[in-house]
């Protein structure tokens, strides 16, 4: 009887079918961005944006991201900001980015963490102790930046945000 390969054709298909059968079974997880960089910072989901620290004095301590939600009244205040994500610093530039909750208008606040205490640290005058950054590069030279000047529209995964940091 000569060689037929309709029967292991057709053994593959059905094998095939039982594992898409088997994984539509399974409960639905989001899932991760498989586009977002190593290292990507904060709590995983499918949205992120690539930050670049630019003005990175040395590489002690680490680049502190904190993501604020679209909400003016929040910002800046304790416990107003939706997490903190870290990342070793890098002198001069520091390439990193930051899972977002999902697309749309967010803040990006950042501090260079030199001595890694996990706190931005102010003089005994209540200035900056350590360099500084917000998402839009606002002027701070006359005190802290509008919530309408640092407010980012991330329209897709994988934008990139330039920030400058800022030494007292």
């Amino acid at each position: 009887m000569p060689f037929s390969p309709f029967p292991l054709l057709a053994r593959r298909l059905r094998v095939a079918a039982a594992a898409v059968a088997f994984a539509a079974a399974l409960p639905a997880t989001p899932a991760l961005a498989d586009g977002a960089p190593p290292g990507c910072t904060g709590p995983a989901s499918p949205h992120w944006i690539n930050v670049v620290v630019e003005n990175v004095r040395n590489d002690q301590g680490q680049i502190a991201i904190t993501l604020y939600s679209d909400d003016s009244s929040k910002f800046l205040v304790k416990h107003g900001s939706l997490y903190v994500g870290r990342t070793k610093a890098v002198a001069g530039t520091t390439n990193t980015c930051i899972y977002l909750p999902k697309t749309g208008v967010w803040v990006l606040a950042l501090y260079h963490d030199e001595n890694s205490n996990q706190k931005f640290d102010l003089t005994s005058f209540k200035m900056p102790a350590e360099g500084y950054g917000f998402s839009n590069n606002p002027p701070t030279l006359l005190g802290l930046p509008t919530f309408s000047s640092v407010r980012l529209n991330v329209t897709r995964d994988g934008l990139t945000s330039h920030i400058k940091m800022k030494y007292p």
